[in-house]
């Protein structure tokens, strides 16, 4: 049960269509979305895109239990990905729409409600998804195989999405744009939906045991889980680091750049390389480590950022340079926590001999969730806090302090989120997943 078929490995993976087109496209374009068609201020726009992803830090818990009930009584969690994909794909069509009510508020208000329901739907997929890697296999250098292959995937769905969409948009311009930019990432997450739902038709799902009864039971695993409440800390500020900086990607391009097209380049330049290095992260990790390589991949995307501060006066060459090795770093710091936590997940259900891998898939996501949510409201109060000034066509002249707060936002700030992953990565991290 450790080496894995093709077909399984690229059933799962495939998956990451979902999770890479709406973990990144709403990170991009949903603030300008409202700042620049909407005319909503900096700092509310970053509340608007916080409050319904808030409401998953506490519910994904519980759609991880769900899941885990599910497992138990039909024997797969297929079924949760299936209704979570398709539902998602609906209702992100709707959020980009734009109803055109007439008033900020009122716009501002149908964008929460469309947002809060896209959020619950894809926690319903994207927990039971998270929870598979430890079911599918046993093998500790499988699971690191598996998820290069599955960051791969997202990669190559991050370059679509993140680089297709925002072209789309800007091709149109304004609404139009957007509302089609909109059902051209639905069609991108129902595709995802029925190739892991039907990829995965008769794969393995591991040792069935019953759920932990009790909430209570589950908390003092919690406080009791030491190595994998320090991954959790460590992949909650890097999800908050990389969700600043891909908030800043459009304002960067248009504004710093002076290009509004090089956004879709700019994206390119940074998952591109991830597709290319996959393989060496790979091997790294099983010879070196998994822990070795996570701390490897940090430093190298921090030390990109930093070097992206300088954007304004670089040659736009060496800007690309960077971004390529900030995706180079990204790679790695998507694929090793990803291949840890089915390792921790495993020893832990060993020990307390209950099913962990939904619930702890929730509270995994719930963090994931809260950084991806945090980033573009703090990213927001960057630009705020620099003067930036809204606008329902993108024509507002910006005051020198509004570029250089877009810049830092984008490169120093997020270069600091990612360096804290380093204290907070200890040995004791890799100690109940060692073989």
């Amino acid at each position: 049960m450790s080496a894995l078929g093709t077909r399984t490995r690229l059933g799962y993976s495939l998956g990451s269509f979902v999770t890479g087109a709406f973990g990144t496209v709403p990170g991009l374009l949903l603030l300008p979305y409202l700042t620049d068609t909407m005319a909503v201020p900096a700092a509310a726009a970053g509340a608007i895109v916080l409050l319904p992803k808030a409401w998953d830090v506490v519910f994904n818990p519980v759609a991880g239990r769900i899941s885990d009930a599910g497992l138990a009584e039909r024997g797969s969690r297929r079924r949760s990905l299936l209704v979570g994909g398709l539902v998602l794909a609906v209702f992100f069509a709707a959020l980009f729409a734009h109803p055109g009510f007439g008033s900020v508020a009122g716009d501002s208000a149908y964008v929460i409600v469309m947002f809060f329901v896209c959020a619950t739907a894809f926690a319903f997929f994207q927990v039971p998804f998270n929870a598979l890697p430890a079911e599918l296999t046993e093998g500790y250098d499988e699971r690191t195989r598996l998820t290069t292959w599955r960051i791969a995937v997202l990669a190559l769905a991050i370059l679509v999405s993140g680089a297709v969409a925002p072209a789309i948009a800007n091709s149109l311009g304004g609404v139009a744009g957007y509302r089609l930019m909109g059902v051209f990432v639905a069609v991108l997450i129902v595709a995802g939906t029925l190739a892991v739902y039907f990829g995965l038709r008769g794969a393995p799902v591991g040792r069935l045991r019953q759920p932990t009864p009790s909430w209570r039971a589950l908390l003092a695993t919690m406080r009791q889980w030491r190595s994998f409440r320090w991954l959790l800390a460590v992949y909650f500020v890097q999800a908050l680091g990389v969700a600043t900086l891909l908030a800043g990607v459009s304002y960067v391009a248009r504004y710093v750049l002076g290009d509004p097209d090089l956004q879709s380049l700019l994206f390119a330049g940074f998952v591109g390389p991830a597709l290319l290095v996959m393989p060496l992260w790979d091997r790294l990790g099983r010879t070196g480590g998994k822990l070795v390589g996570f701390r490897v991949a940090t430093a190298v995307f921090a030390a990109a950022l930093v070097g992206l501060a300088f954007a304004r006066v670089l040659p736009m060459a060496v800007v690309f340079c960077f971004v390529a090795m900030a995706g180079v770093g990204y790679a790695g710091i998507q694929v090793f926590p990803l291949a840890i936590l089915p390792d921790l997940i495993s020893a832990e259900e060993e020990r307390t001999g209950a099913t962990r891998a939904g619930v702890t898939a929730g509270v995994w996501t719930a963090a994931e969730t809260l950084g991806l949510a945090l980033g573009p409201g703090l990213f927001g109060l960057v630009l705020a806090a620099g003067g930036y000034l809204s606008s329902v066509d993108s024509s507002a002249t910006q005051p020198d302090s509004a570029i250089t707060a877009i810049t830092l936002g984008f490169s120093a700030l997020p270069a600091v989120l990612i360096l804290l992953g380093i204290p907070l990565l200890r040995r004791s991290v890799l100690e109940a997943g060692q073989r």
